[in-house]
């Protein structure tokens, strides 16, 4: 049976595959981590200019790499403020440095902030003219590290979205996020189902902190009840283990920490560990 006008316009928003929007099959997303933004317990009043500059450069390296796209994070505002509790002076700098960006950059742009602003993201992404965003926690029920008890946000990010003209901005939102722990009962399949009826364009499956990698065995499982909806493996990326997680269902990925200097988060992004990245990847296209 066919489905009502007004349902088949709704599903057409949604992204069919990641090569809609990256133009490559089995995408790599490096991750631009800002230094601290001010107003955060990092933050050493350097200004602007250095948080750009920084910026601008793991972009350019990213790129030089052979990326396929970038998502702009405030990775080092820890700790983490939750949702709309995102201060103005940490979003408004984000927003500055991720147009900056978006200007630089021949691949899609996305925008994540942590903890779980969803709201927070989507205005900067507006502002910054990014592609997309990854939200945290769109559906479900959840404690962050952080303490906070949180709930998803799908209700007010679709209809902000949508009264802003921003329907062409994706979300793709994470499925038992890292840092967090599920509210009892909500289990992988329960989430992932909660997160594709709430108009997900992709789903990222994660391990339980940054730079650390899942079960293949839960990847598979997200894989399974993901079904169409484009999966992404979130954290935890190697060159050594992404053969086995494309083979485990995974149709991209967001690779930040493996990309590092000595495969340290905090330090600047280093170009032969991306061409390295980027190689298997290109095998396992191939």
């Amino acid at each position: 049976m066919s489905l009502p006008e007004w349902r088949v316009k709704l599903n057409q928003k949604k992204l069919k595959s990641l090569e809609e929007l990256f133009k490559t099959p089995k995408p790599v997303i490096g991750m631009v981590h800002l230094l601290p933004l001010p107003g955060s317990p990092g933050y050493d009043f350097y200004g602007m200019d250095k948080i750009i500059d920084a910026a601008l450069k793991d972009a350019e390296t990213l790129l030089e790499g052979g990326v396929d796209g970038l998502i702009v994070e405030n990775m080092w505002d820890l700790p983490y403020f939750v949702g709309r509790n995102v201060p103005p002076e940490e979003m408004t700098a984000q927003a500055v440095a991720a147009r900056e960006i978006v200007k630089t950059a021949d691949v899609p742009v996305g925008i994540n902030v942590v903890h779980n602003g969803g709201r927070v993201c989507l205005a900067i992404a507006v502002a910054a003219g990014a592609q997309f965003i990854r939200v945290c926690l769109l559906t479900g029920a959840q404690v962050w590290d952080t303490g906070e008890f949180d709930h998803g946000c799908a209700a007010e990010l679709l209809r902000v979205r949508k009264q802003l003209g921003a329907e062409h901005i994706k979300i793709f939102a994470d499925v038992q996020k890292k840092h967090a722990v599920m509210f009892p009962g909500i289990d992988l399949a329960t989430h992932i189902e909660w997160t594709k009826f709430y108009l997900a364009d992709a789903l990222i499956v994660s391990g339980k902190m940054t730079g650390k990698a899942p079960d293949i065995s839960k990847v598979k499982e997200a894989k399974k009840y993901a079904g169409e909806t484009p999966l992404l493996l979130g954290s935890g990326a190697t060159k050594e283990n992404i053969k086995d997680f494309f083979k485990a269902g995974i149709d991209g990925v967001i690779v930040g920490t493996y990309l590092k200097k000595g495969g340290v988060a905090e330090n600047q992004v280093d170009l032969n560990r991306v061409k390295e990245f980027v190689a298997e990847v290109k095998k396992v296209r191939e």
